[in-house]
């Protein structure tokens, strides 16, 4: 039987409504694989709005829980865990990792049942899958800069490395200077990159954008004015990789169509339902590449260690990253400021008890 038989959770109860902030029951037992955690700091990102709103499509699985980065401590370990114990800290990962791929759990929310994944984070005690978990050392690292490890960031480095595959050659093209798109900012000027080309609709993260190292801004205006810009910018010098992280058709067509011949196009954002892109495919026979990424491909279990020594070595520095911290209650703020375009990485304090 579990120590902890019930907790506070934000619920996704109906598409595009507000989050219910309630108590939960917890599963009564851990099985095979299964960790409890109590969560500390979750971040909050654009994969969330998406399943607030059904971007993807009718969603199946309301009322459900919702988060995927995280940072926790262990309280209790299932059958078959191996790669954590209790009192260790970790980080919460969509991306899969090390260990058992459990079952998912089933929750209980006024006497009816309540979905969850692998991972939620936006519950202050989850049971999660053994392989959405990795540990860490005992940190004194910022509590807000943590959850960033699960997603945003191990997604920017593998965009970068897996699906890019970028060198210090290349030139960088990004929509969106949202959280991660400061991020993929922040990683290509510590690999090297010297060319970043950075294209927002709010005036004021692009400011921050070139803050952290971006070389060259524009708002955009709409797909004509925008792709007319760019070409006056880039001349004959246009870029090699090019990043979409809004999910917007018009950013995604401009990124195809602004690139060159052979340049890797990489899809970070996910358009709405019936949203569609038309591209003209010919360049694709001939080098050009366009992908869609799925976090990056990331390896947790690689990719966090060495982005916690980055960090530790002070190569990787996050004093010009915006972070925002709300309470559990306040998680419908959050999700207001992240989708009128506050800069940086919303977080929730799951340890505040306002």
């Amino acid at each position: 039987m579990l120590s902890i038989k019930s907790t506070q959770a934000a619920i996704l109860v109906e598409s595009s409504k507000p989050l219910i902030v309630d108590e939960i029951q917890l599963p009564e037992e851990l099985f095979a694989g299964q960790v409890l955690v109590e969560v500390l700091t979750s971040g909050l990102c654009g994969a969330q709005i998406n399943e607030i709103e059904a971007v993807k499509g009718p969603d199946k699985f309301l009322p459900h829980l919702l988060g995927h980065e995280g940072f926790a401590h262990v309280i209790e370990v299932g059958p078959g865990v191996t790669t954590v114990a209790p009192g260790d800290q970790v980080v919460m990962h969509w991306r899969p990792g090390t260990g058992i791929q459990s079952k998912p759990p089933i929750y209980k929310w006024r006497g009816k049942q309540l979905n969850a994944g692998w991972v939620t984070t936006l519950n202050k005690h989850a049971v999660v899958s053994e392989n959405r978990v990795t540990k860490i050392p005992s940190s004194t690292h910022d509590k807000n800069l943590i959850p960033l490890l699960g997603c945003a960031l191990t997604t920017s480095l593998g965009v970068l490395e897996n699906d890019a595959k970028i060198g210090i050659r290349d030139s960088l093209l990004i929509f969106g200077a949202g959280g991660v798109g400061l991020l993929l900012i922040k990683l290509a000027k510590l690999m090297g990159i010297i060319d970043i080309t950075v294209v927002d609709i709010h005036s004021v993260k692009l400011s921050k954008a070139q803050e952290i190292g971006a070389t060259k801004t524009l708002i955009f205006q709409n797909k004509h004015e925008t792709l007319t810009a760019l070409q006056a910018i880039f001349g004959n010098r246009l870029p090699s990789v090019a990043i979409d992280t809004t999910g917007h058709t018009d950013a995604i067509e401009i990124c195809y169509e602004i690139s060159l011949s052979d340049a890797r196009v990489i899809l970070v954002g996910v358009p709405r339902a019936g949203n569609n892109a038309s591209i003209y495919t010919l360049p694709l026979h001939f080098g050009k590449v366009l992908k869609g990424s799925e976090g990056g491909q990331s390896k947790p279990e690689r990719d966090i260690p060495l982005l916690m020594q980055l960090v530790s070595d002070k190569r990787l520095n996050f004093d010009d990253y915006p972070t925002h911290s709300f309470p559990l209650i306040g998680i419908n703020e959050a999700i207001g400021q992240l989708k009128n375009g506050t800069i940086g990485r919303m977080i929730i304090d799951l340890s505040d008890t306002r």
